[in-house]
């Protein structure tokens, strides 16, 4: 390939795993292997392709399992299996200037979960970041079923970008000929959650209602927010608006139940519209026909409110649910994983991984 790649590594974002970014022990870095007696670096200048790509496939070759099974890259116009091969151009303006929006969808049992809620609320981002599709939407759906057959993966998540593509080191991306897509498969377990999690108000600003509602790669707020709360012992964080109402976690919806039963989610008007918080809104009635709760809801939440819940819960993609014990040192409700919380997530875990309707695609994998 001519141009220059940027190696990227594909590191799920998510709550299901926080990959350690330190490299082993025997992983000693570039720069104090090429140190001299002065104590410069003297870089090593590669003199083929065929050298480097020996140089990155030393880093996955004794791997036993492949955590990234396969990608798709438009750039390359098709899909690769080999982990060292995986790269994206580095005048991509996703690279150097966050101009891309994102998605995920979950993986289990050999389907795809809610596909076609992500890939609408994914070309709703793009959308609003002024990036085209290289493709219509059929065949965005089509390479990322055929992706996910490739892969052989029958549980993690399948993660998917539209940049505004390579071109130029400007700002603008008049100078970029063609959006870019890429894709790629995550191998990572995918479980319902029993257990309770502390988490703290983060004093990070959250983003702007116009970045909050589209899925964007601009997610360092986001990584902030995180650090913050594992600064201070804690799982994660919850953002609270300019207007004092409870907004979202870092990549989660949150949701609460009431003294009263009510199931309250934060108005979607500020935040990103969550598709299994959506789902969770359609799945939770029964739950009110049989006399569990009293109400579904999506409302504005004050801070004092919020933490006077009988229980509380994150909602994600690959969570799907995750018990709030513990706020700002304060328990919520006993302080234990409530009965409704779990009662919710059995309901949504049964739609995963035995529901009937068109949220569960059968992957056509190939033996």
């Amino acid at each position: 390939m001519s141009r220059t790649l940027f190696f990227f590594s594909f590191i799920s974002l998510n709550f299901t795993t926080m990959a350690n970014c330190n490299p082993s022990s025997d992983q000693k870095p570039v720069a104090s292997m090429e140190l001299g007696s002065d104590n410069d670096v003297k870089v090593h200048v590669f003199s083929s392709s065929s050298e480097l790509i020996g140089k990155l496939q030393e880093k996955w070759t004794p791997e036993k399992r492949k955590p990234y099974p396969a990608m798709y890259s438009s750039v390359f116009g098709g899909i690769v299996l080999d982990p060292a091969m995986m790269v994206i151009p580095i005048d991509d303006h996703m690279v150097h200037r966050g101009h891309g929006v994102f998605d995920t969808a979950v993986i289990l049992d050999g389907h795809l979960y809610e596909l076609d809620a992500h890939l609408d609320r994914f070309l709703r981002s793009a959308a609003k970041a002024r990036i085209t599709s290289p493709f219509p939407r059929s065949t965005l759906r089509s390479i990322l079923v055929q992706l996910t057959a490739a892969s052989q993966l029958k549980e993690g998540t399948l993660r998917y970008w539209l940049s505004a593509g390579p071109g130029n080191f400007l700002l603008s991306s008049a100078g970029c000929p063609t959006p870019a897509f890429y894709a790629v498969t995550i191998d990572e377990p995918i479980w319902q959650r029993k257990h309770g999690v502390k988490v703290i108000t983060s004093t990070v600003p959250m983003k702007s209602p116009l970045f909050a509602t589209m899925k964007n790669v601009n997610y360092l707020p986001n990584v902030l927010s995180v650090m913050e709360a594992e600064d201070q012992g804690a799982f994660a964080s919850i953002w609270v608006d300019e207007d004092g109402f409870i907004a979202e976690g870092p990549n989660v919806n949150v949701a609460f139940i009431t003294n009263d039963k009510e199931l309250i989610f934060p108005s979607f008007d500020k935040i990103l519209s969550g598709c299994t918080a959506k789902r969770l809104l359609q799945l939770a009635p029964k739950l009110v026909e049989q006399g569990l709760l009293k109400s579904v809801t999506t409302a504005n939440l004050t801070v004092e409110e919020a933490k006077r819940s009988a229980e509380m819960m994150y909602i994600g993609s690959t969570l799907p649910i995750l018990p709030i014990t513990m706020w700002d040192e304060q328990p919520i409700g006993d302080g234990k994983v409530g009965d409704l919380t779990m009662a919710l997530s059995d309901l949504l875990w049964h739609d995963m991984v035995a529901g009937s309707g068109i949220q569960r695609l059968p992957v056509p994998y190939v033996n």
